[in-house]
């Protein structure tokens, strides 16, 4: 098998690496990575192939490197990792070549959103959501494009004009007071 695309550099692997820590987690910086972000690393890299290495296998490896006490592990701790999976995972290879071979599948990839929820288009939603089919009161809270009145279709608001309510003259008296003159 003849490498066409030469050595994946460490700092293509090291750019994954930092991708993948920062994955989920507002607050990290790309410098640690914790556990459940290895595995998704793993996972979405192919490193996982179901025989060789399995998602128990990833975690076991992932306990070995860190520290006693630590939740996340560093880029160097990463590599050493990395190391021991490319073993497991292309078994009959030299070392130095399963390593290659293991940061080829890691080098240039990022996460995944896969399984991301997406908003449901199901009929009974449309019809729920579609203000020109409402009826009764709820029919007066919506102008005919379907945008909300606020607060006007919410509330009673009473009429301070000064006329008696189903008055039809009203605006009218000015009118009629200069007709009399």
């Amino acid at each position: 098998m003849a490498e066409s695309s030469g050595e994946v550099t460490l700092t293509d692997v090291e750019t994954a690496f930092r991708k993948f820590a920062v994955h989920g987690d507002t607050k990290a910086t790309g410098k640690e990575m914790n556990g459940k972000n290895f595995v998704k690393l793993c996972k979405d890299c192919k490193v996982i192939d179901g025989k060789n290495v399995t998602s128990t296998d990833v975690d076991i490896v992932f306990s070995k490197v860190k520290a006693k006490t630590a939740r996340v592990i560093t880029f160097e701790q990463f590599t050493s990792a990395m190391s021991e999976l490319a073993s497991k995972r292309f078994k009959g290879k030299s070392q130095e070549e399963a390593v290659q071979l293991l940061y080829g599948l890691i080098a240039g990839k990022k996460p995944d959103n896969i399984g991301v929820t997406k908003v449901a288009k199901a009929s009974a939603v449309d019809r729920l959501t579609d203000s020109s089919k409402y009826t009764g009161s709820h029919k007066e809270r919506f102008d005919p494009s379907g945008k909300g009145k606020g607060r006007v279709g919410r509330e009673d608001i009473p009429d301070t004009s000064g006329y008696v309510s189903a008055y039809k003259g009203q605006d009218t008296y000015d009118s009629k007071v200069k007709e009399d003159e």
